[in-house]
């Protein structure tokens, strides 16, 4: 998918969150980075649509967030930093298949696309287990089910380690490397991102460098002062 931003820029008030950044992107992998209110969120709820530009415009494969709002949402998939907060339904396998289900898919057909996106990241087991019953990892694993059961093309992460144990953790970076979707990773897991053909750095709201993995967390750590 290509990912343009065209002098996008976005205020609230006067405050400005994201400097007018020109830019295009279609790697497989795409880490963000930077320090707490830099921008990234900002660029990544752009990106997905779910924010509005202040300024400019930003398209996925040509199509507008803004005007082809539906298109768009119809692409992307956006993994929550406490992917808790998006499973709304009590039982796994329900929420897996609420968004098919939604589009008209029942029966047999429904329950054959939910086992799929299960096994797909193996926590096939899990389908008759209570979210609260879940790792941190299988939480963040069955959220990412519900997300490419409805074959986004690109899906983006805040934060998809956060806060994870090293197993959990391990889980997680395996399902992202593993994605034949391309994937935004907003990450401060900078290992998760070190061998990311791409990675942006992102400071007091502008871009401060744009590179691969190695180059930009030494340009990150230099911002930290670390």
């Amino acid at each position: 998918m290509q990912i343009t931003f065209d002098q996008t820029e976005l205020r609230y008030g006067a405050h400005v969150a994201l400097q007018p950044l020109t830019l295009s992107l279609n790697e497989p992998r795409i880490g963000v980075i930077g320090l707490n209110g830099s921008g990234k969120t900002s660029f990544a709820r752009l990106l997905a649509g779910l924010v509005k530009p202040s300024a400019g415009r930003v398209t996925l494969d040509g199509f507008d967030t803004v005007a082809d709002e539906k298109a768009v949402r119809g692409k992307t998939g956006f993994i929550f930093q406490n992917p808790g907060n998006q499973i709304i339904l009590p039982i796994i396998r329900d929420d897996v298949g609420l968004g098919p289900k939604t589009q008209g898919l029942t029966g047999a057909a429904l329950e054959t696309a939910v086992t799929a996106a299960l096994n797909r990241f193996g926590i096939g087991h899990l389908a008759g287990r209570r979210p609260h019953e879940l790792s941190g990892g299988e939480l963040q694993l069955a959220a990412l089910a519900a997300v490419v059961i409805n074959q986004p093309d690109l899906i983006l992460f805040d934060e998809p380690t956060n806060q994870l144990d090293l197993r959990n953790r391990a889980l997680v970076k395996a399902a992202i490397e593993g994605l034949p979707e391309q994937a935004v990773i907003i990450s401060h897991d900078l290992d998760l991102v070190a061998d990311f053909p791409r990675v942006l750095v992102f400071d007091q709201g502008a871009l401060a460098c744009d590179a691969p993995g190695i180059e930009a967390i030494a340009r990150y750590r230099d911002i930290a002062g670390c």
